[in-house]
């Protein structure tokens, strides 16, 4: 699957296998007070080179989610891709370039339907019965976590720790994102076990310029 404003998939050990890069960031719209601090947030992430972004709502009434992931798609432009989080139809609706979904939401089969076969699909796993399960679908990449401790969930899952990373990337040849905790002191030692992405949300608040940055010189 490929982003088509921007790249074209790089084929890995599996024919067709896109390429996520290295940093993953995740807007959640709860962490920011206004709309103007959401979409400067996103104008810094880009600023400082991100190339793929997952807007996130999961309070937002779908006509305020549809307004914010339209203007996102404005900002970000051709700069970098755009991940909508559980929301097949939004995706659509606002231009974006994929969908990410976890265990709660609809099945991949039913996603892939929905998005057809041009728009990335992300699936989120917490156990190895989850990922071999998603690993058969037809995601284009999959998602382990939570790695370590977060509090970007109200009722997170059971932290997987370093050996579940370790255990899912022996599961898929499908790419690998982990998500939870992850920061610039322990990001390093996630790709190192097995992961080819890291999602982050907190650690990117503060200065986020500076932190992409960081982030970019200690994950390459």
């Amino acid at each position: 699957m490929a982003i088509d404003h921007r790249q074209e998939p790089v084929p890995s050990e599996t024919e067709g296998t896109i390429h996520l890069p290295r940093l993953y960031p995740i807007l959640d719209a709860s962490r920011f007070p206004d709309d103007r601090a959401l979409f400067q947030f996103a104008e810094d992430l880009l600023s400082a080179g991100v190339s793929l972004l997952q807007y996130r709502n999961k309070h937002g009434s779908p006509r305020q989610m549809l307004s914010q992931a339209r203007e996102l798609r404005r900002i970000a432009g051709p700069r970098a891709g755009l991940i909508m989080n559980d929301r097949a139809d939004l995706c659509l609706a606002a231009d974006f370039d994929g969908v990410h979904v976890g265990q709660d939401d609809l099945p991949a089969a039913s996603v892939r339907w929905i998005l057809g076969n041009k728009l990335w699909l992300g699936v989120s796993t917490h156990r190895p019965e989850q990922l071999r399960e998603a690993d058969q679908s037809d995601a284009d990449y999959l998602a382990i976590g939570p790695v370590f401790a977060t509090t970007s969930k109200v009722n997170p899952d059971p932290v997987v720790g370093l050996d579940g990373v370790r255990a899912a990337r022996a599961l898929t040849r499908k790419p690998l994102v982990a998500i939870g905790g992850i920061t610039r002191a322990n990001a390093r030692s996630v790709i190192e076990a097995g992961a080819d992405s890291v999602a982050v949300i907190s650690d990117l608040l503060s200065d986020p310029r500076r932190a992409v940055e960081e982030f970019q010189r200690i994950l390459d």
